[in-house]
């Protein structure tokens, strides 16, 4: 799965494709984040011995990511069983939003493309562990079946039907982004959001538009999707009407034009959405604020404590 560079920056670009793989796997930074350590942990506990017999490192790490993710993956439904309300994989900004310049920037490490987007995540959250695997590594990065087989344990063509099943469901869901089109959905909804416009809202949602919102127990929340875009700008406006001192922004989410809700400059809010034809047909909020810390500006970070 590709041989390791040399030195610092041959491992620094390892260790991006790897976590790259990993957050499209988990939807999770810091999961993604952990997993990858994991693997880095027990290639350095190899004997040097065993590590020299390995001809391409980078081979052999991100089978063993692989693997890792595909624990993860087979306990997240028991996990995510527990959780409070609807589960939402973790938002990302873009490179000018993430930690405000300050260190590291992880934004750096994670490719920004449809394979991110939060309507691409949500399909992916809906296959098995094993399709999700096989259809991440083969058909976003390429990676050949007869490799793949070695994270699954599977034999190449048992690979290629689960890839091709989970193909099925995210028929779709990586369709281009008309990015003009889309930032000016969400603009307008930012508009009618502000004034508290229902005629405005419903005319922008799609009749049978879905909001999904997740709170993880952490943060007021619907605790269940609402259907139906009048039901939708009728909370939109409700929440309105009860944010004083909430500033909402244009910002990137996950590579996608969405909307950020900050109070007191710390972020409260991130909503991403589903534009088709100019009108939102899906509305995916997190308030979780652990899933807000890559949002965090100036040190302040997210927002611990409940709140409507």
């Amino acid at each position: 799965m590709g041989a390791a560079g040399a030195g610092a920056e041959g491992e620094a670009g390892e260790r991006r494709q790897l976590i790259n793989v990993a957050y499209r796997l988990l939807g999770s930074l810091a999961e993604a984040e952990d997993a990858v350590q994991e693997a880095y942990a027990r290639w350095y506990a190899l004997p040097r011995p065993r590590r020299e017999e390995i001809v391409s490192r980078g081979a052999w790490l991100t089978t063993v990511t692989g693997r890792v993710c595909l624990d993860v993956l087979g306990s997240a439904r028991a996990r995510r069983e527990r959780y409070v309300g609807a589960w939402l994989p973790e938002p990302l900004p873009d490179r000018a939003e993430w930690d405000h310049g300050h260190g590291a920037d992880p934004a750096d490490r994670i490719v920004l493309d449809e394979s991110v987007t939060m309507a691409f995540l949500v399909v992916l959250e809906s296959m098995t562990p094993a399709e999700r695997v096989a259809f991440v590594l083969h058909d976003v990065f390429r990676y050949p079946f007869a490799e793949i087989s070695g994270v699954l344990g599977r034999t190449p063509g048992a690979c290629k039907q689960l890839a091709a099943s989970a193909r099925r469901r995210a028929e779709g869901a990586r369709a281009p982004v008309a990015a003009d089109g889309h930032a000016e959905a969400v603009r307008r909804v930012k508009a009618a959001w502000e004034t508290q416009d229902i005629a405005a809202l419903v005319d922008l949602l799609d009749p049978a538009a879905v909001m999904t919102a997740d709170g993880g127990g952490m943060a007021g929340s619907a605790p269940h999707p609402i259907e139906g875009g009048a039901r939708i700008a009728r909370y939109m406006a409700a929440i309105a009407g009860k944010a004083p001192g909430l500033e909402l922004l244009e910002r990137s989410v996950n590579g996608v034009p969405g909307l950020v809700a900050r109070r007191g400059g710390v972020v409260m809010t991130v909503a991403s959405f589903g534009v088709a034809q100019g009108r939102v047909t899906r509305i995916w909020v997190v308030r979780n604020p652990e899933k807000l810390r890559p949002w965090a500006r100036d040190g302040q970070g997210s927002r611990g404590g409940k709140e409507s």
